[in-house]
Formats: C-alpha cells, sequence, structure tokens
C-alpha cells in the first residue's frame, strides 16, 4: 500500500503550493504524515515526504534513479548552471566548483568577509530600529562579487547595482507554472531575458579580460577559466556565465536572509543573547547558526525527478516520471525528528552534531549545496563581528511573519532591529 494521496483538486493543490507553499505542505503533513502523494504542474505526480530515513534513500540514490527535476533553477540561472546539468555533466562540473570553497581558501576570505560587514556597519543607525535584510544583501554581494571577480571596475559596479534586481525578479518568476519558451509581450518571462542579456554581455566583458591577463588571478573566474574536465576540455564562456551567476544569486540572497532571521531570532530570545554578548564561544555561536538554520530554513524545499526504477521510499517503489520533494521544513519541525522542534534552542546543538538526513537546510546527497561551507564561514564571520561591537536590544514583539521571496523565505519585517554600538568596540 502507498502512501496516502491529497484528494483536492488540482487546481486546489495548485493554488495552495503556489500562493501558499509552506503553510500548505505543512497541514497536509499534520493530517497525513511524513509521506503523501500530491498532483501538482510542472511536476505531475509528487512524493513529498520528510521523514529522515526516507529522505536518505532519496538523497543516496544515484543520478540514474533520481535525477534533478525539470524545470528547475536552470531557468533563471541558465542551462549550463550546475542546478540545470544531471547525471554524469553536473558529477565533472561539481569536481571543478569544489576546489574554490575548500580548504586553505576559505581562510583568505574570512577578512574580506569582515572588512565588507565593517563598511556597511559604519553606515547603521544607532538607538533606532531598520530594517537588515538590505544591509545584509549588500554585504553578501559584495563578498561574492569580490571572492568571485577578485577586483572591482566599472563591470563590478554595474553587476552591483543589477543583480538585486535581477536576482529578486528571477526568484520570483521561477516558482510561478509559466512557460519561459513563450515570446508575446505579456510574458514575464521576456523581461527576465532583457536582464539576461545584460548580464551577459557585462561578464563577457570581464571574461575576456581576464583571459588577456598574462598574471592568472586567484579569484573563482580566474579558477574556472583554468579549470579543465577529465577529458582536457575548458568550460565554454557560456557555462562559465551560467555558473557565475549561480554563485552570485545562491551565494548572496539565501545567506543575507538567514543573517536576517538571525537578528530577529537572537532579538527575541534574551537570554542567549546575553551569553552570547558576555561570552563570545565559538561553539555557542556554531550550535546558534545551526539552530536558525534548521527554524528558518530560507529554502523549504529540494526535489529529484525519478528517471529509473528501484527508488524504494519506504518500501514503496516509486514510479518511473514521478518528482519526489523533500520537505526541509517540513522535517525539521516534526517533533519525532527533532525534540521539542518549535522551540529555539541553540544548545541542542552544543557539542553536537546535526543528524545527516534531519538537518537538511543545504540539501542532501551529490546535490547538497556546493557553497555549504562559504556560505556557514560567511555567517560566523558576521555574526561574530556583529555581537562583539553591537549589542542588539532585546524585544517582546511578536516573531516575524515567513515571507516568500519566490524561491526564498525571508522574515516579513525584513529582520528589524535596534543596535548599540558597544564601549569595548569604540
Amino acid at each position: 500500500m502507498g502512501p496516502p494521496v491529497v484528494r483536492l483538486p488540482r487546481a486546489a493543490q495548485t493554488l495552495g503550493m503556489v500562493l501558499v507553499r509552506r503553510r500548505f505542505l505543512m497541514s497536509l503533513r499534520d493530517r497525513h504524515g511524513s509521506a503523501f502523494v500530491l498532483d501538482v504542474p510542472p511536476f505531475g505526480k509528487t512524493l513529498v515526504i520528510s521523514d529522515p530515513a526516507m529522505l536518505k534513500q532519496l538523497f543516496t540514490a544515484g543520478p540514474d534513479v533520481a535525477g534533478t527535476p525539470q524545470p528547475n533553477l536552470g531557468r533563471m540561472l541558465g542551462s549550463g548552471s550546475i542546478f540545470g546539468l544531471d547525471g554524469e555533466e553536473h558529477r565533472q562540473r561539481r569536481k571543478l566548483l569544489v576546489p574554490p570553497f575548500h580548504g586553505r581558501r576559505m581562510q583568505a576570505y574570512a577578512g574580506l568577509i569582515e572588512e565588507e560587514f565593517r563598511k556597511e556597519a559604519s553606515t547603521w543607525p544607532i538607538d533606532k530600529e531598520f530594517e537588515t535584510l538590505t544591509p545584509f544583501m549588500r554585504i553578501t554581494l559584495n563578498v561574492i562579487l569580490r571572492a568571485v571577480f577578485g577586483a572591482e571596475g566599472d563591470e563590478f559596479r554595474a553587476l552591483r547595482e543589477m543583480l538585486p534586481v535581477f536576482v529578486t525578479y528571477g526568484s520570483r518568476l521561477t516558482v510561478l507554472p509559466v512557460s519561459d519558451r513563450g515570446i508575446g509581450p505579456w510574458n514575464p518571462w521576456r523581461k527576465f531575458r532583457e536582464y539576461r542579456d545584460r548580464y551577459d554581455r557585462t561578464v563577457q566583458t570581464i571574461i575576456d579580460r581576464a583571459r588577456s591577463d598574462e598574471e592568472q588571478g586567484d579569484d573563482i573566474l580566474s579558477m574556472l577559466l583554468q579549470s579543465h574536465y577529465d577529458d582536457g576540455a575548458p568550460m565554454s564562456d557560456k557555462h562559465i556565465k551560467d555558473e557565475l551567476l549561480t554563485l552570485l544569486a545562491a551565494g548572496h540572497e539565501t545567506t543575507a536572509t538567514t543573517l536576517a532571521w538571525a537578528v530577529e531570532r537572537l532579538s527575541r530570545h534574551p537570554a542567549l543573547l546575553k551569553r552570547l554578548s558576555d561570552d563570545l564561544d565559538e561553539e555557542l555561536l556554531q550550535a546558534t547558526i545551526l539552530e536558525i538554520q534548521r527554524t528558518r530554513p530560507v529554502v523549504i524545499n529540494t526535489a529529484r525527478k525519478v528517471r529509473g526504477d528501484g527508488l524504494l521510499i519506504g518500501d514503496w517503489p516509486v514510479p518511473r516520471g514521478w518528482t519526489v520533494l523533500a520537505g526541509i521544513d517540513l522535517a525539521h519541525t516534526d517533533d519525532t525528528v527533532f525534540d521539542r522542534a518549535s522551540t529555539f534552542d541553540p544548545d541542542r546543538f552544543v557539542g553536537v552534531k546535526p543528524a545527516t538526513y534531519a538537518w537538511i537546510p543545504f540539501g542532501g546527497g551529490t546535490r547538497r549545496c556546493v557553497g555549504a561551507a562559504f556560505a556557514n564561514l560567511e555567517m560566523t564571520v558576521v555574526l561574530r563581528t556583529l555581537l562583539r561591537e553591537f549589542d542588539i536590544r532585546p524585544t517582546d514583539a511578536p516573531p516575524e511573519k515567513w515571507h516568500s521571496r519566490g524561491v526564498a523565505y525571508a522574515p516579513g519585517k525584513r529582520g528589524r532591529v535596534v543596535l548599540r554600538r558597544r564601549e569595548t568596540a569604540a
């Protein structure tokens, strides 16, 4: 016997997924349990799961059995993005992208992150409430731009102005079941393609300049230009542009949004805030970051398309052609997975490594976010510096509501906070 099937009309299921996805899936989880079946465009028959044992079955399945669904973020980021690739192509591309985000290179990024934070924080109002999402976006965008391109210039400044609007528009468009193939005046993808053309022209100029430079830099673009696949072939310019857009988009919005959630959570938990402010213990800081990502995951789902026979979820063989949706938020908020799951309690992770298939804000398996370590470093450096140099004023205001920005979920009031500069930081 298979998992329960949601009996709502297909139109009602579609509206639920488009308009109130998080609440809709939560309500279905509460009613049907950790596995249930939907039928929604563009995925069709979709098995939604949140039990860690089932998630492990999904994430450890080979790409010939469970691959990337179509359409996916490749619509926004390009067919040459790692999000648009599958199977052997995906494996080889991931192999090229891993080196910039591991090893000694990571420590070089720490100083860059702190520098960008201090530059932005010097403009913040003191003893006056302000929203933090926008300034955190500026910090993380500047960090990833510098990490990718190494130095500033006219094209750097053009991208800094262009990308926030481009990424926000594309993120919202991606979750809509609207074809990106139409070219009529009312198709919203037409405007997106105009943004994309501007991005391509700007980055091509940077690529041409970097390729002609006799001294190769140590930025991510230079590494990609020097990289080769197993057969010796280089990445094409198109694929480099797609991959850089992936890093620029995914590398700043999600991290900035998590940081906005961080100040929202900390300002509502004064006892934890005092512990962190009085003695900035690194283990407690890391546990706090883990708990923020558990209770406020920025991306709430990841999916696979069943491409072959042999995928068992539980003891049920999932038919070829189905989609399996991994409920990140559903797993994180399940009391059978995390004790007192609705309680914000970083101590649950002090000295305890989160279970691989229960804590999944970066997804899992071979498609786990390649920039997870970079994101963690960025959050650590920003929060550490923030807590050392500022006092966050506690508030008894209600928690900020979840607000969908398309792919990502942000605090409804954009992470509002009141700060005071610490005397020791003066």
